[in-house]
C-alpha cells in the first residue's frame, strides 16, 4: 500500500489519484451501490458453506437416541431390561449429564480459542482444523467399548472441534453473504443443523435394536463423513474479503470478492464494495487503536452501557442472545426427547415420536428462509417466543392434569408446533444477528464470545436437565415445561427491547445504524443514507485521515452521488 501517484481524469470528469501499483477502489456515497447484485455463484458458495451446521446438528441428534437404546443401557448399567421395570431401565442422572454435557464443555472453549485462530490464520482455515479436531474425537468414542473414560474423552475433543466450526462458519457466512439475503443464507446454517438432527436419529432408528457395540458406533462413525465433505470443500472456497481487509491484504481481498460476488476483479462493483469495507475498517481501527492481545480481548467489553452502540452493549447483546435461544429449551427435546417420551409410559415407540420431531423441525426452518427477510429479525423473535411459550404452557398443563393417551397425544401435538415456531424464528434468527452486529476489528471475537455463550448454557443446561427429569430424581415429566415457558415469556422481553433490526443492511450500515440510532425499537425505521467511504474519504494511501478530529483531510471527495477512485 501507499507509494507516490499523480493525478488523473477518472469517471465523470473527476479526478483520481492513482499511486504505484495495487488494486483500484471506487468510493461511492450511493447506499444502493455498496454491493453487487446477487449471482448464482453467490448463493452456491454460502450454501455449501452452511454445510457446517450438520456438524452441530447431528451430534446433538445422536446423543439422545443412544442414551435410550436397550444395549447402550446394558453396557453402562449392568441392568437387566427382562427384569428391570421401564421406568428403571435407564442411565443415571449422573452419567447422562456427563455424556451430554461434556461435548458443551469442549465447545464452550473451542469457540473462545476459534476467535484468535480465525483472526490469525483465516475463517476458512480455522474451519478447517475444527474439522481436524473433530474427526480425532470421533475416534476416540468410536474406540470406546466399556466404561466411561475414553468415551467422555472423546466427546470432549469433539467438542473443541464443534466449537471452531459452530463459531466460525457464523462468521465466515456473515461476511461474504449478500445483504439482501443473509438473513436466508445464515438460517441455511440453521436449516443444515436440523437436517443434521434429522441424519442422526435416522441412523439412531436404524441401529437402535442392534445387540452389539454397532448400535452406538454406526452413528458415531457415520460423522467422519460430514468432517471430510465440509473440509475438502473449504480447500475449494475463498478467505473472507473482510478478514484480508484487516490484514491489510487489499489485492486478495478484490480477487476474493470477486470470487464470491461472481464479477471481475476489475468490476466497478467490487471496488466500490471494498472501498466501504475499507472505510469502515480504518475507522473502526481508529476508534480502537491496535494493542496488545489482551488488549484486543478487551476491546469487546469498551464503551458505556448507556451507549447503545458500544462494543460493550454488542457483546452484552451477542451473549445473552446466545443464552436466550437456550432458555427457549429446544434441546431438551433434542438432547432427552427419546428418553422423556419413553418416560411418559404411554408411547410404545419414542424412537418413532422423537424422529418425527426431528422431521417437523427440519420441514419448519425453511420458512424462515422467506419471513426473515420479509419481515425481519425482531418480529420473528418476538412472535416466535409468543407462539413457544403458549405451546410450551398449554403441554405442561395437560400432562399435569392427565396422563391418558389422549392427552398425551395432545402433548405431543404441542411439541411438535412448539418446535415449528423454534424452527422458523429463534433457531435462525439468533445465528443471524450475532453475525451482524460485530465491527470488523472486534467480530471474530464476539461471534466467538456469543458461541461459547450458546454452549455454555447448552452445557448447563444438559447439565441440570436429566435432574429435573429423571424418575430417579426430580421427576418432573412434561411440568418441566413450566420452566421453559416462563423462560420464554423473558425472551418476548428480551427480543422488544433488546434487538436491532438489521434486515436488508451490508454489515457497515448496520454498524452506522448502531451509532446513530438510540434505541433498538427503533432501528426498523433506519434508512443508509451515506456510505463510510464518501463520507470519509480514501486517502492516497487507502487509510482514512483523521486530523483535529475530522475524519477525511486529505482524502479523495466524493459529490452529488459520482464516484471518485484510489489506487491503493
Amino acid at each position: 500500500m501507499g507509494g507516490k501517484g499523480k493525478v488523473v481524469e477518472g469517471r465523470k470528469s473527476k479526478k483520481v489519484l492513482v499511486p504505484g501499483g495495487g488494486v483500484v477502489l471506487h468510493a461511492t456515497s450511493n447506499p444502493d451501490r455498496v454491493e453487487a447484485p446477487i449471482t448464482a455463484r453467490a448463493y452456491f458458495l454460502c450454501v455449501f458453506a452452511s454445510f457446517g451446521g450438520i456438524f452441530f446438528g447431528y451430534d446433538t441428534g445422536w446423543m439422545g437416541g443412544v442414551l435410550a437404546m436397550p444395549y447402550f443401557i446394558r453396557l453402562h448399567t449392568g441392568l437387566d431390561p427382562a427384569t428391570t421395570p421401564a421406568n428403571q431401565f435407564v442411565i443415571s442422572a449422573s452419567t447422562q449429564s456427563l455424556m451430554t454435557s461434556i461435548l458443551s464443555a469442549g465447545t464452550f472453549f473451542g469457540a473462545l480459542m476459534a476467535g484468535d485462530i480465525a483472526d490469525y490464520f483465516g475463517r476458512r482455515i480455522t474451519i478447517i482444523v475444527g474439522c481436524l479436531v473433530f474427526s480425532v474425537g470421533c475416534v476416540l468414542q468410536t474406540a470406546s467399548t466399556s466404561g466411561l473414560g475414553l468415551f467422555v474423552a472423546g466427546r470432549l475433543v469433539a467438542g473443541f472441534g464443534v466449537g471452531f466450526i459452530s463459531a466460525i462458519i457464523i462468521l465466515y457466512l456473515s461476511e461474504i453473504a449478500p445483504r439482501k439475503v443473509r438473513g436466508a443464507i445464515v438460517s441455511g446454517y440453521q436449516f443444515c443443523i436440523t437436517i443434521g438432527i434429522l441424519l442422526a436419529n435416522c441412523v439412531v432408528y436404524a441401529s437402535k435394536d442392534r445387540n452389539d457395540t454397532g448400535s452406538y458406533r454406526i452413528p458415531i462413525g457415520v460423522q467422519f463423513l460430514w468432517a471430510i465433505i465440509l473440509a475438502t470443500g473449504l480447500f475449494l472456497l475463498p478467505e473472507s474479503p473482510r478478514w484480508y481487509v484487516k490484514h491489510g491484504k487489499l489485492d486478495s481481498a478484490a480477487r476474493a470478492l470477486a470470487t464470491v460476488r461472481g464479477q471481475p476483479v476489475d468490476s466497478t462493483y467490487v471496488q466500490e464494495e471494498l472501498a466501504e469495507i475499507v472505510a469502515n475498517h480504518e475507522y473502526e481501527t481508529e476508534l480502537m487503536p491496535a494493542t496488545g492481545y489482551f488488549g484486543s480481548w478487551m476491546a469487546c467489553f469498551s464503551g458505556s452501557l448507556r451507549n447503545p452502540g458500544s462494543n460493550l452493549r454488542r457483546t452484552i447483546l451477542g451473549t445473552s442472545m446466545q443464552m436466550m435461544q437456550q432458555w427457549t429449551g429446544v434441546n431438551f427435546i433434542f438432547y432427552f426427547g427419546t428418553v422423556f417420551f419413553t418416560s411418559l409410559g404411554t408411547i410404545s415407540n419414542p424412537f418413532f415420536i422423537s424422529l418425527i420431531t426431528t422431521l417437523v423441525n427440519v420441514c419448519s426452518t425453511p420458512i424462515s428462509f422467506y419471513t426473515i427477510e420479509k419481515f425481519g429479525r425482531r418480529k420473528l423473535l418476538i412472535y416466535g417466543a409468543l407462539g413457544m411459550l403458549v405451546c410450551e404452557f398449554i403441554c405442561a398443563i395437560a400432562g399435569t392434569i392427565s396422563t391418558k393417551p389422549s392427552v398425551v397425544k395432545l402433548e405431543i401435538a404441542m411439541i411438535c408446533i412448539y418446535i415449528a415456531f423454534f424452527a422458523s424464528t429463534w433457531g435462525p434468527a439468533a445465528w443471524v444477528v450475532v453475525g451482524e452486529i460485530f465491527p470488523i476489528p472486534i467480530r471474530a471475537r464476539g461471534v466467538a464470545l456469543s458461541t461459547a455463550s450458546n454452549w455454555l448454557w447448552n452445557c448447563i443446561i444438559t447439565v441440570i436437565t436429566p435432574y429435573l427429569v429423571n424418575p430417579d430424581k426430580g421427576n418432573l415429566q412434561s411440568k418441566v415445561f413450566f420452566i421453559w415457558g416462563s423462560t420464554c415469556i423473558l425472551c418476548v422481553i428480551y427480543a422488544y427491547f433488546m434487538v436491532w433490526e438489521t434486515k436488508g443492511l451490508t454489515l457497515e450500515q448496520v454498524d452506522r445504524m448502531m451509532e446513530e440510532v438510540g434505541s433498538p425499537r427503533r432501528s426498523a425505521g433506519w434508512k443508509p443514507h451515506g456510505t463510510y467511504a464518501a463520507d470519509m474519504g480514501l486517502a492516497a494511501d487507502g487509510t482514512l485521515a483523521i486530523e483535529k478530529g475530522k475524519i477525511g483531510h486529505n482524502a479523495a471527495h466524493v459529490e452529488d452521488g459520482t464516484t471518485a477512485a484510489s489506487k491503493v
